[in-house]
């Protein structure tokens, strides 16, 4: 079955390469963090802090070494292979090695491919950082985000707010929950994620449907996924898969989202074709994309 998928742009947890037969081109620079405002401007450094050199390290390191001004310690494992494999993931570096392969050549690899390395493991740091300012507190009066905006969890013991059971009602912006006083943690968590995946599937299927006539196509089956590295995917057959932590983005996003996955049942690729699609729905698509990019959702 042909299938593509659309990247979860700027949240690719691992990365892998192989070491090439022939010369790449060079690697391009990471893009350049927003700037911070300067009421979030972090405290000044000392000489000797700004100075230190970037220090990462896997948590089952066994070798390192020092690439450019950083110093890197990585997991290293040996296996039957032909190439040497490099991977950065959120724990770090780990490089995979045919049995007979030199240390030294290993090392050279490492020096060559050191900006790459080095982009990586800084983009997975930035991105546990991330992902940890977006963890959920859950307890009430914690916030969830829905559609782009704060959702405030409140607990109803007595449901008072919708039909017994331990549901969820919302009203205007708070999200009541169908939990006693004193509920676990794991209870909110669950009540308020079954409420968000509910909430996902009626309004994805409402968007494709809405826009799957101005494309001229028919999708047949949706899918929701919590993939952690995908947005979403359209298959030939007209099955469409969107990840249901869209829910927590702006409704623009979503409709972008649903868009470019109906235009794959026109055009199983990223042409110029592709894009004219696109387009013609959504002329400010670009600019959609391009705050998708930055987008970041709470890690369950």
């Amino acid at each position: 079955m042909q299938q593509l998928l659309f990247d979860w742009l700027g949240i690719d947890a691992t990365t892998a390469i192989s070491k090439p037969n022939r010369p790449t081109a060079p690697v391009p620079p990471a893009q350049a963090a927003p700037e911070v405002e300067a009421s979030q401007a972090p405290p000044a450094l000392d000489l000797h802090q700004a100075l230190a050199p970037a220090r990462f390290s896997h948590p089952q390191a066994n070798r390192s070494i020092v690439l450019g001004d950083a110093h890197v310690a990585y997991a290293f494992r040996r296996g039957a292979r032909r190439t040497i494999g490099l991977s950065v993931g959120p724990e770090g570096l780990t490089v995979a090695a045919p049995r007979w392969t030199p240390l030294a050549e290993v090392e050279a690899l490492l020096r060559q491919k050191s900006r790459w390395v080095l982009d990586k493991l800084s983009q997975s740091r930035e991105r546990g950082a991330a992902e940890a300012l977006a963890r959920i507190d859950w307890r009430e009066g914690a916030s969830v985000p829905f559609l782009g905006q704060p959702l405030v969890l409140r607990l109803d013991p007595r449901q008072r707010h919708g039909p017994g059971g331990a549901g969820a009602v919302r009203d205007g912006a708070t999200l009541w929950l169908g939990l006693p006083q004193g509920a676990a943690p794991e209870r909110l968590r669950d009540t308020t994620q079954a409420w968000l995946i509910g909430q996902a599937r009626r309004l994805f299927a409402a968007r494709l449907d809405h826009f799957a006539p101005q494309l001229g196509v028919r999708w047949q089956r949706l899918t929701l996924t919590a993939a952690r590295t995908r947005w979403g995917s359209a298959s030939a057959d007209g099955s469409i898969r969107l990840n249901w932590r869209l829910i927590h983005l702006s409704e623009a996003l979503i409709d972008y989202v649903a868009v470019h996955e109906l235009a794959h049942l026109r055009e199983m690729n990223h042409s110029a074709r592709f894009w004219e699609h696109v387009g013609e729905v959504l002329p400010d698509y670009a600019q959609r994309r391009g705050t998708l990019k930055h987008e970041r959702v709470p890690a369950w």
